[in-house]
């Protein structure tokens, strides 16, 4: 069984102890990055995301924003002490339970997030969207014995603990801390102080479930030191953050995506947020000029949806725009950049290794290459046979570096995410001879037709450049003849119509642009795309249907 190398506080060790064996690890290095290679052997992140700004005296400085309303670095750790002393002291916590958080994103989720770390315990943030029998395997998985639940989500809530006995304690929170709830009236009876627990570096801190676009969603641990390092690596070493920089975006705390963008990345570094529980394009470009937001992270199709009306909103305090969640058309970075002047930083990251490891910024980007491996990672292409692919070649993405995957009770998965210490992405890439990696698909949306094989994005590419497309998704389907085809699944423009001469015109709009027999040979209009919540289309309900 894995100890950790400090003073564990962890007296439920159920998620150490259904960490995957240590032979199954990935490499974790932290030696390469000098910041990370200086962690003490205790760590609590809420003590250096949270605590720290207050002791330093910046308690006054905003951390987050909420329609009329900013709390303050001071508000919130006395929130966040407030629901720590609850946590212990009326539910019954004990370092090491696992808590689920269910609301979406406003700042009483933030608070409680926080609470929840400093009185040890650990954080299993789930989708807002998520119905009861979606709930309901992630609580038996992660064996969750509280929850902190917001009053607006808890009718699935509340079905989903009838079937979980597991669960012992539920508190219900209003989303701004000022209604009539449970843990509202608890928290008015406690304290303001609360003394952090004294976490090892490598104590659980957190389990992220993946967003589930293949399918059946996966649990991933991450400890204290983890959290810590991504707040030391893409924002310290891709984008520059300031105490006058605000952010916001669109990806829910659940998905690790916005738990960094949105919290760890600018806590870390004295900045503030902008919660918004529901974005919507004219909701972002809302927030952006009224918070006069400095960055913003969101995933691709929400830079398309907002292009139509950039013009309409004061963006000029914009400096920055992550893209992440799904792969970044060229199209999409080349029509972001002519509507509003700024060029999109693309990442790469997955849930398994809690955030972004590849990127590219300023004078490094290259248009159409999502970048290189930020400093602290390793990346290289392989083959089926597990060695490297040379430049030019093709080749499934490993990456390794301070954080890896580590499944909850998984060791199946976790042998086909990881081989010979390296994280396997699951992406198919080529790399140039400067080093920068080209996505070319998913590895399960790459498609063999009639013998070619074709990669899903490269079609898409292609359509999203003809000016009646607003977005689209392209997977194989059998057939009889060719083994699979091209089929694309295209949502229009307002103004377009869906006939038969428009499928013949992008038909012949992608053999223009590409081989022509990647083209799709049927093309279907719809009104939408299937998408999880952080916005990646899942491509295996199109398949499926």
């Amino acid at each position: 069984m894995f100890q950790p190398t400090g003073q564990s506080a962890h007296r439920d060790t159920f998620a150490r102890d259904n960490l995957p064996p240590r032979d199954l690890w990935p490499a974790m290095d932290y030696g390469a990055v000098p910041d990370l290679a200086a962690y003490p052997a205790q760590i609590n992140v809420a003590r250096d995301l949270l605590d720290v700004h207050v002791e330093t005296g910046f308690g006054d400085h905003p951390a987050l924003h909420f329609g009329d309303v900013t709390w303050r670095y001071a508000d919130l750790q006395a929130r966040a002490n407030q629901i720590a002393h609850v946590l212990v002291d009326d539910m019954g916590l004990v370092p090491g339970n696992r808590v689920l958080l269910r609301a979406p994103n406003n700042p009483m989720l933030v608070a409680a997030w926080f609470g929840v770390l400093k009185a040890g315990g650990v954080c299993v943030t789930t989708m807002p969207m998520l119905r009861a029998g979606e709930l309901v395997p992630l609580i038996n998985k992660a064996q969750v014995s509280h929850a902190l639940c917001d009053i607006a989500l808890a009718k699935e809530f509340d079905a989903a603990r009838a079937q979980t006995p597991v669960l012992q304690t539920v508190m219900q929170f209003s989303a701004d801390g000022l209604g009539d709830t449970a843990l509202e009236r608890a928290m008015a009876q406690k304290p303001e102080t609360f003394e952090t627990v004294d976490t090892a570096a490598d104590d659980v801190a957190l389990i992220a479930f993946t967003s589930g676009t293949t399918g059946g969603s996966k649990g991933t641990i991450h400890f204290h030191r983890d959290v810590l390092a991504i707040a030391d690596l893409f924002p310290k070493q891709v984008i520059a953050i300031g105490r006058d920089d605000v952010f916001a975006g669109s990806p829910p705390l659940a998905f690790t995506f916005g738990l960094g963008a949105l919290v760890v990345f600018p806590m870390r570094y004295g900045a503030s947020s902008v919660m918004v529980e529901r974005f919507g394009p004219d909701t972002m470009l809302e927030t952006i000029a009224r918070h006069r937001c400095t960055g913003i992270y969101t995933a691709p199709t929400a830079y398309r949806a907002m292009l139509a009306r950039v013009g309409d909103y004061d963006l000029s305090s914009l400096k920055v725009c992550v893209s992440a969640g799904e792969h970044l058309p060229r199209a999409t970075w080349e029509a972001w950049k002519e509507g509003t002047g700024i060029e999109l930083v693309d990442g790469l990251g997955a849930t398994e290794l809690l955030h972004i490891f590849v990127s590219a910024s300023g004078d490094a980007i290259r248009p159409g290459a999502t970048g290189k491996a930020i400093p602290g990672y390793e990346a290289r292409l392989i083959d089926e046979d597990g060695e490297t692919v040379g430049p030019g070649g093709e080749g499934r993405l490993a990456v390794r570096g301070p954080t890896g995957c580590r499944y909850l009770a998984d060791p199946e998965r976790q042998k086909g995410y990881v081989l010979d210490g390296w994280n396997l992405t699951g992406d198919v890439y080529r790399q140039d001879d400067d080093g920068y990696l080209h996505y070319i698909a998913r590895a399960d949306d790459m498609i063999i037709s009639a013998g070619y094989n074709i990669a899903g994005p490269e079609v898409e590419n292609a359509l999203l450049t003809h000016p009646a497309v607003q977005e689209c998704a392209v997977v194989g389907v059998a057939d009889a003849q060719r083994g699979q085809i091209v089929k694309a699944h295209v949502v229009l423009k307002d103004g377009a119509t869906g006939d038969a001469a428009l499928i013949k015109a992008l038909q012949d709009h992608v053999k223009a642009e590409i081989a022509p027999y990647k083209y799709p040979r049927t093309v279907v209009f719809a009104d939408s795309l299937p998408k999880t919540q952080t916005g990646k289309v899942q491509r295996f309900k199109l398949r499926d249907a």
